[in-house]
């Protein structure tokens, strides 16, 4: 079942004055049933420096995984339990959401996968294991994770939903993982 929340933004008229742009759903969601994941996309800015300025919607540009380069993505995920991924469409998953790249080749899990960001993710509710390659942590609603360009996936081995928050921010490829 959806998630049901709204995304507030605010924005400046040209006399200055502040209002409320958008007071809604997010408009821009993107379920992957591989992954059983759907990710709800709030903002994204372009680098390197944010803008404040006019009135598009930047979250209502197509989903992708990564930020532009030298810019933030910010998103709230829904991960399901692990008993409803669909193996059989990972790969179009990633697909989706331009993110073919990213899968780390040779891994046990299809999931497993290196981002070129650094990634704030705050468990909101549920838990889930974090897993890398030589470790897995479990987090709960409150827990942070600091994503730093490793190889790393999520599992969702409980009964219920995990939703967490995450923030990213594009970031120098490592040069041993550069492509």
């Amino acid at each position: 079942m959806p998630l049901s929340f709204k995304r507030v933004v605010t924005a400046n008229s040209e006399s200055g004055r502040s209002y409320i742009l958008h007071d809604a759903p997010p408009s821009q969601i993107a379920e992957q049933p591989g992954r059983a994941l759907t990710f709800y996309e709030l903002w994204e800015t372009d680098g390197p420096l944010a803008s404040n300025a006019g009135t598009e919607d930047a979250a209502a540009r197509p989903v992708k995984h990564h930020p532009p380069e030298g810019g933030t993505r910010f998103r709230i995920v829904e991960l399901l339990p692990d008993t409803q991924q669909r193996a059989d469409v990972v790969d179009q998953d990633f697909d989706s959401i331009a993110a073919s790249n990213i899968q780390v080749e040779g891994s046990d899990d299809p999931t497993m996968h290196r981002n070129e960001t650094v990634d704030y993710n705050i468990i909101i509710s549920g838990e889930v294991v974090a897993v890398t390659d030589d470790a897995e942590t479990l987090l709960r609603a409150g827990d942070v994770l600091i994503q730093r360009g490793t190889a790393h996936t999520w599992h969702n081995r409980s009964n219920a939903p995990c939703v967490f928050a995450s923030v990213m921010v594009s970031a120098a490829p490592l040069p041993q993982f550069a492509k």
